[in-house]
């Protein structure tokens, strides 16, 4: 298909069966996972102990968690807190001996001084507190996204949008329960972040749709859509890719601390991308979306009441 300008037009909705196939099984697979296996939740969910330790020259936390695994202590994180001779370990239970027990073991394998600068305990209390706050706070972003959408384009496009950002979400989250990985504050900010990251493709896609259902007299929903996708594909792919490099160095340099971080958006880009083309345009088709949703109102002539 080219348009009248002879530019080579890329016919996506004609995949868009196949998508909504595979979006269906990775959504429904997702929400499995959630609901059986569930989130490996961190310790800021949990509850736990943060212990702070300080080191009389520099060492290596691969050493340490080392060291720490050889004793028997599992689900430890450890990092460095501003340089190599503060380290910070975060652990699950609660018990006031936990620091000092710690700090024996790990001096019985370190010929200097290690002393305990700082304890914290996180409450179970505390943890489920910010479970359901981070909750409400995904609800409130989508639906304020829903409100957004409805008043700057269309309601049309409002619950397109919606549904395509629950579908980068549930899915991002179900690779981390199928896999495993730990579900922490830094995971769920990524979240958010995921959020505004695909709402921002979306709407790119959605401007394009709507200017050209308006400018085109004519063309089918559907050749609007791809003529509207191929006009925003090199912006969302040079915006992606530069993304996943800066999101690739964290991942690899970034270490432990945002590594859950990096991992949450990596995924969250790579399906925000496939959404924006197959599942928030697609939408719009299932939804019957045509010229006449985005037609502006004529405004009546004023009357001139003067004699």
């Amino acid at each position: 298909m080219t348009d009248k300008t002879d530019e080579k037009i890329i016919n996506f909705m004609r995949l868009r069966f196949i998508a909504s196939f595979i979006s269906i099984v990775l959504v429904v697979g997702s929400l499995v996972s959630l609901t059986t296996k569930g989130l490996n939740w961190g310790l800021d969910f949990t509850g736990g102990t943060l212990i702070e330790l300080v080191y009389d020259k520099p060492v290596s936390t691969e050493g340490i968690r080392g060291q720490l695994e050889s004793s028997g202590y599992t689900d430890v994180v450890v990092q460095e807190f501003g340089s190599a001779q503060d380290i910070l370990v975060r652990m699950p239970g609660s018990d006031p001996g936990l620091a000092k027990e710690l700090a024996d073991q790990l001096s019985k394998q370190y010929e200097g001084n290690v002393k305990v600068k700082r304890v914290e305990f996180v409450g179970p209390q505390v943890g489920e507190q910010l479970r359901e706050q981070g909750g409400l706070g995904m609800l409130l972003a989508l639906g304020m996204v829903m409100l957004y959408i409805a008043f700057r384009f269309q309601f049309k496009f409002s619950v397109g949008a919606v549904l395509a950002l629950a579908h980068d979400s549930i899915i991002a989250m179900g690779l981390f329960s199928v896999l495993g990985l730990q579900f922490d504050l830094t995971v769920l900010a990524a979240i958010l972040a995921l959020v505004g990251y695909s709402l921002n493709d979306t709407i790119i896609v959605y401007d394009r749709v709507r200017e050209n259902f308006r400018k085109r007299r004519k063309g089918s929903p559907v050749e609007i859509i791809n003529v509207s996708l191929t006009q925003t594909l090199g912006r969302t792919l040079a915006t992606s890719g530069t993304t996943l490099m800066v999101l690739m160095a964290l991942f690899l340099f970034g270490g432990e601390m945002i590594n859950g971080f990096a991992s949450m958006m990596i995924a969250g880009v790579v399906v925000g991308t496939y959404s924006s083309i197959y599942i928030a345009s697609n939408l719009l088709l299932y939804m019957n979306i045509s010229r006449d949703d985005l037609i502006v109102p004529v405004k009546e002539d004023e009357v001139d009441d003067r004699p």
